[in-house]
Parts: structure tokens; sequence; C-alpha cells
């Protein structure tokens, strides 16, 4: 069973976000801590703590929620200068927030290697 984070009070209204995108499965909201001119949040309504926890009963979801990033890009006007995906997972991965979301980071020029 997932525990309730930062993310599931957000879709459920218990937090304000600022959403771009909501339909049944997805929802993408602006991060609060932007580290590019755009920085939107991609995350499943379903409460899937991490892609490493993901399993072949998420397959459709999981191409779901990349297809909504790549529309979200679309929307932000990101997609002819190019932008970058990103999905943390665990610790050392970076990941701070127990549910699987997406980092969409667009609007200058991405560096490699990303950090």
């Amino acid at each position: 069973m997932s525990q309730e984070t930062l993310f599931t009070r957000i879709i459920n209204g218990q937090i304000p976000g600022k959403f771009v995108h909501r339909d049944e499965d997805i929802v993408a909201i602006r991060d609060i801590n932007p580290q590019a001119p755009t920085h939107v949040l991609v995350i499943p309504v379903k409460p899937l703590p991490s892609l490493a926890e993901a399993g072949p009963e998420d397959e459709a979801l999981l191409g779901r929620l990349l297809l909504t990033a790549k529309r979200v890009a679309e929307q932000e006007g990101l997609a002819e200068g190019g932008y970058r995906l990103v999905i943390n997972v665990g610790g050392q991965g970076g990941q701070t927030v127990p549910h699987l979301h997406v980092h969409l980071l667009g609007g200058r020029q991405m560096t490699w290697p990303p950090g």
C-alpha cells in the first residue's frame, strides 16, 4: 500500500498546485522550485512510488506518462527547440518524493552531464 505523498495531496486538492494538464490518469503541475524557465512535473494519479516499483500492469500508464509529457512540451512551446525529460529513481538518483514523476525541463540550453 502506498503512503500519502505531497503529490497525492496536490492531486486531491488538499494543497494548491498550478496545473497545466489534468485527466483521469495523469496530471502536470509547475514545479515550485524550477530548474529551467519551464519546469513541469508530469505525475500519474496512481500513487506509484517509483519507476523501480512499476510492473507489467503499469505498461500502458508509463506510455501515457511519456506521451503526456510530450504533449505538455508542445503546449509549452518547447517542441521545436527541444527539452529534457528526467525521472529520478531512489535516493542516489535524486528522488525526493516517493511518487513517480517526470520532470519536463526546457526553455534554455541543457548541458551534459546533467549532474
